[in-house]
């Protein structure tokens, strides 16, 4: 039977026992801040500044995989070869992706499960597990993209001292960072990521700043569509490093870090409101850093005969050749804004794995096991191609490139569950989606 007009579902005895993305001790207490009489109250709380606050991480931990190394890849080659004709499409793939990120946010609130928890418990196994493996395969890829844009980083502070393949051991450790964090709870992995993100916007900032792209053909670019026969890939690219598979379960999960009263819909909705205030917040700023670097190298390179060959391992070298020192090296400030991206994305992405994988095969693991088990999916691939393109800059560049584009074709494996079942009244009660809403995306 579906559930009364003023609930949602609940999770049952036989469920409980089963993997969560949070035990209860884990999680943010929300109820009855600013709130004088809660047994008093019906429908949605008033809006109170401090409960947006005590909201607000989430989303921040979700907009990672809008700014990881992929992204700065699919960014730097839009802007050299496109120039700034595919801004408007860059903005336009944002705005699907925070659709595509509230819709996922509704899910994992409104049921008190994830995406991948649902999968497991909503499909057949055949049908489970061909979306697990799908989910994995593009978990590996963007994981291959982050950890090797942070080798390349500490590769260039390093000043060429230790080489890629250092720097993925390196960058593999995270997980213990991640680890660590979670030990002190949610809101100081949030404030981490923040600082992370604070460090790209004032590093890629800066290199508008130092670059000086045009304003009018920057508001150009944004306002009118252009796409030609030679640019097609890389509007692919733009499109699959916006909207990340991984990030529509992580982002599921993630929203239930907070203690929300599931059997109130006034609670449910509030929620709701406050994770879409803070999502669009996060990818305003997302999009913001995303032009940055489109707008730097479209300035910098475009109708250039480099323009072709310029990816994450060449791109700061060829921004110090063209503006020179200045007060700090736009090499080394380059370097710090990728390695940035790439540390902060590769945690998230241990995050995401921790969940996928929990979901759909609902295993009851120990964190730094699960967290290790994540991490060698990823690590051991990505040490490979580290080896194997070490001396080819080029072919990595390519790599990349055709790895944003598999991205593209992971989507589907990700947003048609995920459209499904948030229009299931059985699931999400009177949350569901209306017809309009699930056709549009």
């Amino acid at each position: 039977m579906p559930p009364e007009d003023n609930q949602v579902p609940l999770l049952s005895d036989e469920e409980s026992d089963k993997d969560v993305a949070y035990e209860s001790g884990e999680k943010v207490h929300i109820v009855g801040i600013d709130e004088p009489d809660d047994e008093g109250l019906l429908g949605t709380p008033p809006f109170s500044w401090k409960k947006l606050w005590l909201f607000t991480g989430p989303g921040f931990l979700m907009s990672i995989a809008f700014l990881d190394p992929g992204n700065l890849e699919g960014d730097l080659q839009a802007g050299a070869i496109a120039g700034y004709s595919l801004l408007w499409l860059l903005m336009w793939a944002t705005v699907i992706g925070l659709l595509v990120q509230l819709l996922s946010a509704r899910l994992g609130v409104a049921t008190g499960r994830h995406l991948a928890e649902l999968c497991r418990e909503e499909y057949p196994t055949w049908a489970r597990m061909v979306l697990w493996v799908m989910a994995e395969l593009a978990l590996i890829g963007a994981d291959i993209q982050e950890v090797i844009g942070s080798a390349i980083a500490i590769k260039i502070l390093s000043n060429g001292a230790l080489p890629l393949w250092a720097g993925v051991i390196i960058t593999a450790c995270d997980c213990f960072i991640f680890l660590f964090l979670e030990n002190y709870g949610v809101r100081k992995l949030e404030a981490f990521f923040a600082v992370l993100i604070a460090t790209m916007a004032v590093s890629f900032a800066w290199m508008f700043g130092e670059t000086k792209p045009s304003g009018t053909e920057l508001l150009l670019g944004v306002l009118i569509p252009e796409l030609s026969s030679r640019t097609i890939k890389q509007a692919v690219g733009v499109v699959g490093c916006i909207i990340m598979p991984h990030n529509v379960f992580l982002h599921s999960a993630l929203v239930q870090s907070r203690e929300i009263d599931h059997t109130k819909t006034g609670r449910v909705q509030e929620a709701l409101n406050y994770y879409s205030i803070e999502s669009a917040a996060a990818l305003l700023i997302s999009f913001i850093i995303n032009l940055f670097v489109t707008t730097v190298f479209a300035k910098a390179f475009y109708g250039t005969e480099v323009a072709s060959t310029i990816g994450l391992v060449n791109a700061g070298q060829y921004l110090q050749d063209k503006y020179g020192g200045g007060l700090f090296p736009i090499l080394y400030i380059w370097a710090i804004g990728l390695l940035a991206a790439g540390q902060s994305s590769t945690i998230t992405g241990t995050y995401a794995g921790q969940f996928i994988m929990g979901g759909f095969l609902n295993l009851k693991l120990k964190k730094w096991l699960r967290a290790l088990i994540t991490r060698s999916f990823a690590i051991v691939p990505t040490m490979i191609v580290a080896l194997v393109f070490d001396t080819s800059e080029a072919a990595l560049d390519v790599l990349n490139e055709w790895l944003n584009v598999l991205q593209s074709i992971q989507i589907p494996f990700a947003l048609i569950p995920l459209l499904c079942l948030v229009s299931k009244e059985q699931i999400m009660g009177t949350f569901k989606i209306g017809s309009v809403l699930k056709v549009s995306c």
